[in-house]
């Protein structure tokens, strides 16, 4: 993994610590995790981890964070990360960064999660990623609305301002998640 991916994970570690935002994150110890975590940490921000009990010996879950909730399973660690937070902001990562995407994206369509959604999108990395999202509108398995439910940003220290400048979303969106045949898209 490149040098430039645990830079941007710790310039936004730092710019939301900085921002005085709380963070939940995924309580891990190791990686771009930890990345993230320490300069949030040093810069004054609650820091609290979710993970669940099988990972924190894979992912050593962070030993200095405000709070460290170790959880049964995947779907919890999912629902408490999200329970209290009003923005999602992520950082380029593997199936499991994907799968949480996916599902707050989904929670989005169906206004059940109405807070900004922003990809940090260091060398490109969330570029197929967007490409694939596209593909679906084009395909018509999602509407042109559907677009405006993330944000894509370059760097870490743009995440505030996009999360200034999102479309705001609420329950009514339910109105559009499906899409049929006969809609214009």
């Amino acid at each position: 993994m490149a040098d430039s991916y645990y830079d941007a994970a710790s310039r936004l570690g730092a710019v939301l610590g900085r921002g005085g935002v709380d963070i939940v994150y995924g309580g891990g110890g190791v990686g771009l995790m930890r990345a993230m975590a320490d300069p949030a940490l040093q810069e004054g921000a609650h820091v609290h981890g979710v993970i669940p009990g099988f990972l924190n010996t894979v992912e050593h879950g962070h030993k200095n964070l405000s709070h460290l909730e170790v959880v049964n399973d995947m779907r919890e660690r999912k629902h408490r990360m999200l329970a209290n937070s009003d923005a999602v902001v992520s950082l380029p990562g593997g199936s499991g960064t994907f799968e949480e995407l996916f599902e707050v994206l989904t929670l989005k369509r169906l206004g059940n999660f109405l807070g900004p959604v922003v990809l940090v999108n260091t060398n490109g990395y969330f570029d197929r990623f967007v490409d694939f999202l596209q593909h679906s509108v084009s395909e018509r398995f999602m509407s042109q609305q559907h677009l405006d439910m993330w944000s894509l940003v370059g760097q870490p220290e743009e995440v505030f301002e996009a999360m200034r400048s999102a479309r705001k979303w609420s329950a009514e969106a339910r109105k559009f998640a499906a899409v049929r045949k006969d809609d214009d898209g």
